[in-house]
């Protein structure tokens, strides 16, 4: 078990190509337990490929993913799982599965040869759908659902893996306003339960509400990484979306806010 003040995921001179295209160029970051990350940036930055890379989905180039002291490739698909949990922008859930089953499914990790669910699954799995705001929706099959009810099905199956690091890649993107705040209060809450939280956003109003730090890519390199009063500055965000930025305390939410005007 790592010390709490070491970094549950560190990343060394990422590379990444696809064909021969860079699409990651030298990222170097340290991603520690009970922080909430916003990773933010323009279309194709190089966002989602870092995720699917800290999920173990693509391996990189070069460089190293360090995930509790260990090289993420050496871990077991399921030692993996019981520690990392993603909940991908793009699934597919084209067979009848109650919503449930499907949140159930969040469980394999832990279950046993025979794959019988003990209760400690079935609590995992009844939380989850309360914290999504779907347990109504429990009977009901996915392919009947909305796209923002399956995009809450998905993630309430993130959370009942009990991971204790979280990728969360568009989490919002289905979401009325409302779940949208749900999604994101509880990714925060997971955070300031211990866990690693990495979500990845374009509504960076939302990021800043919920979030612990922000970090911005462009063009496969880090541009900013810091706490949301040193990242999300009017300067920072000019220079990543080459538009004017003004940022400000909004009195409301009592959170920061980015307003941008498309320079003539």
């Amino acid at each position: 078990m790592n010390d709490q003040n070491d970094p549950r995921i560190s990343i060394q001179g990422l590379h990444f190509y696809h064909g021969p295209q860079e699409i990651l160029r030298g990222v170097t970051l340290n991603f520690y337990g009970g922080r909430h990350y916003i990773l933010a940036g323009p279309n194709g930055a190089g966002k989602s490929t870092l995720i699917d890379l800290l999920a173990g989905l693509k391996k990189s180039t070069k460089g190293d993913i360090i995930v509790d002291g260990k090289p993420i490739g050496i871990y077991h698909p399921l030692d993996l799982a019981r520690i990392l949990a993603l909940a991908p922008q793009d699934f597919r859930l084209d067979f009848a599965f109650t919503v449930r089953e499907v949140v159930t499914m969040g469980r394999r990790p832990y279950l046993k040869r025979w794959g019988r669910l003990l209760p400690g699954d079935r609590k995992a799995v009844d939380l989850a759908l309360n914290r999504l705001d779907i347990s109504n929706l429990a009977s009901k099959p996915v392919t009947t659902l909305s796209g923002g009810e399956r995009q809450r099905t998905l993630l309430a199956r993130t959370l009942a893996q009990e991971a204790s690091i979280i990728l969360l890649d568009e989490p919002t993107i289905s979401l009325d306003i409302t779940h949208a705040l749900t999604v994101m209060a509880e990714a925060r809450a997971q955070a300031e339960g211990g866990a690693l939280v990495i979500t990845v956003t374009h509504d960076l109003n939302l990021g800043a509400a919920f979030g612990h730090e922000f970090i911005f890519l462009k063009d496969g390199q880090v541009v900013a990484a810091g706490p949301i009063t040193q990242a999300f500055t009017a300067d920072i965000l000019t220079r990543v979306y080459e538009t004017e930025a003004r940022v400000t305390l909004n009195d409301f939410t009592d959170s920061l806010i980015a307003d941008f005007k498309k320079s003539v």
